[in-house]
């Protein structure tokens, strides 16, 4: 990992779990697997601190064990799944727009806990939403149930590894380190649970005091009972799921833009009726019938089968192939290409970002790349139809910065190292005489090799860095103590858009946070008015739930001066910029990380 992304989980783990776990947790992302004596002789915690946040980082997915082969367990730190944290917000609400209120409080409960029960997870969010709801109304524990298990069913949640059930027998002596084991028919298998009950509200302060020995009864009493039916069956988050149904939107969106609503509603049908059926790796879907598309489309959609099949055909001889044909059966058999889908999604990304940090003529020149996989230079001149000096400083530009490579012919690469540029092929150098210098990018074009050197488009994963070096700096805002707070008259705030917009260098955003990141005096003002605005909306939440009268609330609102209103309305308008920043860098960095995961991972 690189230290920008070392960095940025030492943060999430310290700002989500506190600092002793934040202690190891790094030190496992920097160091690799470690036994546990090392980690305390490496962190100078005790061995008890230690144990308890290695369980910390287990329930919560953020580390694995393993036993060597000599007896010893090493604990490993999963960085990219710490770096997930990151979009807990967007699996909430995606689960909200899916499944409802009910189903985001499910996926919240499972990522806050890590791993948790159905019957516990069912439970606390009937009590949950009781707590919302008018007085004498209550949320039934068999409708969270429900939702839950439309969540299992799409694959949206899972179960975790068990241990396996211990051979009856002589007793054995325990193993180093458990094994878990998972049955793949099991994984999303829910147990058949008989939840009947309703949600619970918090009691009131006098409620409490009269009832607590009554609960502590009541808590001794349940401590003997059996346990519940589900004992034993941890669920938690399937992240990938959720990584798939944005990598679904993002081509449904792509879709929309380049034809109509209805090409993308027919690609939404498509991917949905496949979403379960098609591993997150998989380059194409199952190939689907036109008969049953049309079968699937939403109610109310008005399609005809002629008109379904005029859109199917038009989708499959587009270019950029998002849609295929793979068979004349059923009216025509077509599956979504997600390969290529996800290959057009990063290269548009990609000359969007070249474009706007470099140029409309550098990204005609990186277009025209990406068209031709090489050219000499002499050829991007004729085809850009660019002066060759501008041409030759736009190629450096993007050399320098990595988006390009510079490939060198077989012969030229085997002279390379042997003879000097200057020198013409076939003679040798004087001895004593100095080698030349290179040649500068505003050199003639016969000089040296560069004349026959090819410019190939980088592959991908600099700019995903980049976007990954952006990150912490999004991640410092509003944070009253942190290194970064929002700055004054949204001077953060143009650096960070910036960083969002021009991804590929990562410059803009990065340079304007640490140059001024030193004068932290600004801030100080900033943080008592934050503190004096909380104040004031507390006390006009209690005067209010009391029924005071118009005028005392008219009193305790003008406590904030007309010029500090003015600055705290800045101050909601700077952070929503950067709350829009940062969830355009994720929706980049997802882009530019799931087309170099379909490349990389093989079918």
């Amino acid at each position: 990992m690189t230290q920008a992304e070392i960095k940025l989980c030492s943060l999430l783990l310290r700002e989500h779990f506190g600092e002793i776990v934040e202690r190891v947790g790094t030190l496992l992302v920097r160091a690799g697997a470690q036994p546990l004596r090392m980690l305390v002789g490496d962190t100078g915690l005790s061995l008890e601190q230690v144990k308890k946040a290695l369980c910390v980082l287990l329930q919560h997915n953020l580390a694995t064990f393993q036993l060597q082969k000599r007896g010893a367990v090493e604990y490993e730190a999963r960085g990219e799944r710490v770096l997930r944290i990151l979009r807990y917000p967007r699996y909430i609400y995606a689960a909200k727009t899916l499944y409802g209120d009910t189903g985001e409080l499910l996926v919240e409960e499972l990522l806050l806990n890590g791993k948790m029960t159905m019957s516990a997870a069912v439970r606390k969010v009937a009590d949950r939403l009781t707590e919302t709801m008018e007085d004498g109304r209550t949320m039934e524990y068999a409708d969270v149930s429900s939702t839950f298990v439309r969540l299992a069913d799409t694959h949206l949640v899972r179960r975790c590894p068990l241990l396996p059930e211990a051979p009856q027998g002589p007793a054995a002596p325990p193993a180093p380190a458990p094994t878990l084991v998972l049955n793949e028919k099991d994984t999303y298998a829910v147990p058949r649970l008989n939840l009947t009950g309703r949600g619970k509200r918090r009691r009131s302060c006098d409620e409490e005091e009269d009832g607590g020995r009554r609960a502590k009864k009541q808590k001794q009493d349940a401590e003997g009972t059996e346990p519940p039916p589900d004992d034993g069956i941890y669920w938690q988050v399937n992240l990938e799921r959720f990584h798939q149904h944005f990598r679904d939107q993002a081509i449904v969106s792509a879709v929309a833009n380049r034809m109509d609503q209805t090409s993308s509603e027919i690609v939404r049908t498509m991917l949905r009726m496949s979403e379960v059926t098609t591993s997150s790796g998989a380059p194409y879907t199952q190939p689907l019938s036109s008969n049953e598309i049309f079968r699937s489309l939403p109610a109310g959609y008005n399609v005809t089968k002629q008109v379904l099949d005029q859109y199917l055909t038009l989708l499959a001889d587009d270019p950029l192939e998002f849609v295929g044909k793979s068979g004349d059966s059923g009216g025509g058999m077509y599956t979504v290409n997600l390969h290529k889908a996800l290959a057009s999604l990063a290269t548009a990304t990609l000359e969007s970002i070249v474009e706007e940090r470099f140029g409309s003529r550098c990204a005609r020149i990186f277009r025209l790349l990406l068209r031709k996989k090489h050219l000499e230079q002499k050829q991007v001149e004729d085809f850009a139809m660019i002066p060759a000096k501008e041409a030759k400083e736009m190629l450096y530009k993007m050399l320098s910065e990595n988006f390009v490579a510079l490939q060198v012919s077989g012969g030229e690469l085997r002279d390379r190292g042997r003879r000097d540029p200057c020198v013409p092929p076939g003679k040798r150098r004087a001895p004593g005489r100095p080698r030349s210098p290179p040649p500068s990018p505003g050199d003639s074009q016969d000089a040296g090799p560069r004349a026959l050197a090819h410019l190939l488009p980088l592959h991908g994963e600099r700019p995903v860095r980049r976007a990954h070096a952006a990150a912490p700096l999004l991640q410092e805002r509003g944070q009253p103590d942190g290194a970064a707070p929002v700055r004054d008259q949204g001077e953060q705030v143009s650096g960070a858009t910036g960083g969002s917009q021009n991804l590929g260098g990562g410059g803009g955003g990065a340079t304007q946070t640490r140059s001024s990141a030193p004068q932290r005096g600004g801030f100080r003002p900033r943080r008592r008015l934050l503190e004096k605005s909380q104040r004031v909306e507390a006390i006009l939440a209690s005067m209010q739930a009391t029924g005071a009268e118009a005028a005392q609330l008219q009193e305790i609102e003008e406590m904030i001066t007309a010029p500090e209103r003015q600055q705290l309305e800045n101050l909601k308008r700077n952070v929503n910029k950067l709350d829009a920043s940062e969830n355009q860098v994720d929706e980049t960095i997802f882009v530019l990380e799931s087309f170099i995961d379909s490349t990389v991972k093989k079918p």
